[in-house]
């Protein structure tokens, strides 16, 4: 696969097979990923891998926090702006509407809603997830390299064959993430990468939004 073709064929794909993915497969994308671009080199990504038994648990515990109604944890950056401008505004609200009506779910069914987006925090079925954190300290300009750092490791799962979803909805319960991972304090949790083959009766995965140019 291309360069080209990994960039158009990569969706955020919201359903998974349970195919195991191969720790040797995992290590060749992460190594090859630290060599993306980063301001003077800081390099300032923490990459975790969860699979098998440790995912296990951390999905049981995800599960009893949200079946128990606990409030999601206190935020450490804003996901998104509280007053979201035009045209990112709409594009969000499109992007909601197309993903929950391929659902058929109707925009003012929320307990509908709600349970779909439980899927989170099962990684819609992934056994393997990628956490990355990034240090507090750091600002701005860093936030940005460690996007390009997830959007490498996106394409080069692609050149693998799999799919993958970036999530920033594991920060909501970061602490029960810090359970099982135990990061040093210094650490932001930013999102969760999961990844593996895209479960063929799931149209959601293959929704692909507006892109102006």
């Amino acid at each position: 696969m291309d360069v080209y073709e990994a960039v158009t064929s990569r969706r955020a794909v919201r359903g998974f097979t349970d195919r195991h993915v191969p720790r040797e497969m995992l290590e060749r994308v992460l190594s090859a990923a630290t060599w993306s671009p980063s301001a003077s080199n800081l390099q300032p990504w923490h990459a975790y891998a969860l699979t098998g038994g440790p995912l296990a648990e951390l999905k049981k515990r995800a599960g009893e926090r949200l079946a128990a109604g606990d409030p999601w944890d206190e935020p450490e950056y804003e996901q998104y702006p509280p007053a979201l401008k035009s045209p990112y505004r709409e594009r969000r609200f499109a992007f909601g509407e197309q993903r929950y009506g391929a659902l058929g779910i109707p925009c003012e069914d929320l307990e509908a809603r709600h349970r779909a987006a439980s899927a989170n925090w099962d990684c819609f079925g992934a056994p393997a997830a990628l956490f990355c954190y990034i240090d507090r300290d750091l600002g701005t300009a860093q936030w940005s390299d460690v996007g390009m750092f997830l959007q490498t490791v996106m394409l080069l799962l692609r050149a693998e064959g799999l799919h993958s979803c970036t999530q920033m909805a594991w920060a909501k319960y970061r602490k029960t993430v810090a359970e099982v991972l135990s990061p040093p304090d210094e650490l932001i949790l930013f999102c969760d990468t999961v990844a593996l083959e895209a479960s063929l009766d799931t149209l959601i995965d293959c929704l692909r939004g507006h892109t102006d140019h």
